[in-house]
């Protein structure tokens, strides 16, 4: 039986292999589970802005009800409160559910910034790495994907780190805006500044949003790549798996 064994060493093979299988199966995941978050995002954005477009056009109470829990009829935006929870009250100050937005868009931004920071220092490490494989003729023709793959999650790695930057400086507009009733209305009887810090905090979810989902159809895009490169170290292992198996024969 003759063997023609490939050049590739069979330890980096073993690396090789481990690698793209447990990347691809974890990349999997990070191709889709962005777009969730993408979406909580959006909804962020579609509440602050039903809010903005309420306080826009509306006149704020002369005479608001005075009672425990009375709800702020002007300050409310139309079906807002089914769908959100979101709940201006006579004897409440800020409602809960805006505190709860923003601590999730602070949960979001850390969450992205941690990704993204590990996503690049592990791209760098992998580019380097991958500048070894040229030395390998065999492995010539998937070159560029390996080094598309690298690049994709570099690319998003960078895009999430842009999203934290996004949120946080959303978190700071809303910081800006008094959400007591007292102060909206008195607000709402000036220039209605609220609602246009409303309007660009959005604008900055919204972009937020897109580029998650962006970095998301990245990191996809690779599926196709790993199972290329994968079959290639598969097919380069199979000679040196049948040489052992001749060489240690099953008694």
């Amino acid at each position: 039986m003759t063997i023609t064994p490939t050049a590739v060493p069979a330890p980096l093979l073993a690396v090789m292999r481990n690698l793209a299988r447990t990347h691809r199966e974890h990349e999997k995941y990070y191709g889709r589970a962005p777009l969730r978050s993408a979406a909580d995002v959006q909804e962020m954005s579609v509440a602050l802005k039903a809010l903005a477009d309420r306080w826009r056009g509306i006149s704020p109470a002369e005479n608001p009800v005075h009672a425990a829990f009375a709800g702020a009829d002007d300050l409310n935006a139309p079906g807002l409160v089914a769908a959100t929870g979101i709940l201006f009250m006579e004897s409440e100050g800020k409602p809960a559910e805006i505190s709860r937005v923003e601590r999730d868009i602070a949960a979001l931004a850390a969450d992205n910034q941690q990704t993204g920071t590990w996503l690049s220092t592990a791209m760098e490490n992998s580019w380097q790495a991958a500048s070894a494989l040229a030395g390998f003729p065999e492995l010539a023709d998937v070159l560029g994907e390996r080094h598309r793959i690298v690049a994709n999650d570099w690319q998003s790695a960078y895009l999430l780190l842009l999203v934290a930057r996004l949120l946080r400086r959303a978190l700071d507009l809303l910081a800006r805006v008094d959400f007591t009733p007292a102060a909206l209305r008195a607000d709402l009887n000036g220039e209605r500044y609220s609602a246009q810090f409303l309007y660009s905090a959005a604008e900055l979810l919204d972009r937020a949003a897109d580029l998650i989902a962006e970095s998301a159809m990245l990191v996809h895009d690779n599926e196709r790549r790993w199972r290329v490169f994968l079959n290639r170290v598969d097919a380069l292992a199979l000679p040196i798996a049948a040489a052992d198996d001749v060489r240690s024969p099953k008694s």
